[in-house]
């Protein structure tokens, strides 16, 4: 029969000992945390020492320095080890200032061809430079060192992440103006529906440019209930050109003209304008949102629009705004839609199916409507 232990008992509260289970429970606790937690809780059960050892695999001495320490400092401090460093650090803040002040930089400043650092171009860096600096006790950085160093701020010298600059100082005068013909539409929209038409038709213009036609090299192979729940198609392909998309959607109905093109120029531009200017009555004004590309304001689309005074009226998007206008969501269905995982086998069967697939949306249009007016500082 074991002999009973001569130590304290270990009293703890109803709540404590939940708490010591559900350590003792936890996936995500550290393996020694759980450990003492088993521990602690075995013994405020009055199982003896020994039986504890067989239990829990750890050794007597280890599991006296638990016991006593719970006994001396309570439950908590009895699960977690005290901070202590064994020996001094080698590197010195000073040099860990000058390991984030040389991270911060470009190392093409410093000579080397890479536009970002490496850990492992920081490590040698250090090593070579360091001690000219008077960081003797970077002599030996690795890239385990240089790691640690750069973690406690954090500072990632070799990610890139993009923002984007406004270059345009009317900026938000502009998203208002752009935001306000929405806000127009809507409230002209809920007039349709009484049965009057707007005097302004407003209309949302853009091209996507660069719409592959991709070719197949070998067939499809459609899904099989036995062989696969895919389609299989080989990983080698041809490239037959480029075709670019003019748009036009309408913000009352929903209805979208488009034209397919080689090129986007000030002809192809003006051929949408023309089109437009067909669909619509005569007697309204057609009002255009888009962006300030070169066909939109090029010398022959003003001469065209000169020969047709106030049919046209103009309200750009702001610079690195195109976000703003809501063609681009027409485009995004474009993509999830027909545009995806496109194969053919010629510039103009990509034309044609593309025109298909704009008429399937004439089929059911959508009306694409702005929530978010409150991006409007003013609005």
């Amino acid at each position: 029969m074991p002999r009973k232990s001569q130590k304290a008992k270990l009293i703890l509260t109803k709540e404590q000992k939940e708490e010591l289970q559900k350590t003792v429970q936890s996936r995500k606790a550290p393996i020694r945390e759980a450990q003492r937690a088993n521990i602690l809780l075995r013994y405020s059960e009055g199982i003896p020492i020994t039986e504890i050892e067989k239990m829990t695999h750890v050794s007597r001495p280890t599991i006296y320095k638990w016991v006593e320490k719970a006994l001396a400092m309570g439950m908590e401090e009895g699960l977690k080890d005290k901070y202590h460093r064994p020996k001094e650090p080698v590197i010195t803040e000073e040099a860990k200032a000058w390991v984030i002040h040389l991270a911060c930089q470009k190392p093409k400043d410093l000579g080397y061809a890479a536009e970002v650092w490496s850990r492992r171009a920081l490590a040698e860096h250090a090593r070579k430079h360091g001690p000219g600096f008077g960081h003797e006790c970077l002599k030996k950085a690795c890239k385990a060192t240089i790691q640690r160093i750069l973690s406690e701020h954090p500072i990632r010298p070799h990610k890139v992440a993009y923002y984007l600059e406004r270059r345009d100082p009317e900026f938000d005068h502009k998203m208002e103006e752009v935001l306000c013909v929405y806000k127009e539409v809507h409230l002209q929209n809920e007039t349709i529906k009484s049965g009057h038409s707007p005097s302004v038709i407003s209309v949302s213009v853009d091209e996507k440019p660069g719409v592959q036609a991709i070719q197949n090299i070998a067939p499809d192979i459609m899904p099989d209930p036995v062989k696969q729940s895919r389609i299989m198609r080989d990983h080698e392909y041809k490239r037959l050109g480029t075709l670019s998309i003019l748009a036009a959607l309408d913000l009352h109905d929903g209805h979208v003209i488009g034209q397919i093109h080689d090129r986007h120029r000030s002809s192809e531009f003006i051929s949408l304008l023309k089109e437009m200017d067909d669909y619509y009555p005569a007697g309204s004004t057609i009002r255009i949102i888009l962006d300030n590309h070169s066909a939109h304001i090029s010398k022959e689309t003003m001469k065209y629009l000169a020969a047709r005074p106030g049919r046209f009226v103009y309200v750009h998007t702001p610079k690195h705004g195109s976000w703003l206008n809501l063609v681009e969501t027409l485009f995004g269905k474009m993509s999830r839609t027909f545009l995806k995982h496109i194969r053919v086998t010629s510039k103009q069967e990509l034309k044609e199916r593309i025109l298909l697939g704009i008429k399937e949306i004439n089929e059911h249009p959508v009306v694409h409507r702005w929530k978010k007016f409150n991006l409007a500082p003013n609005f």
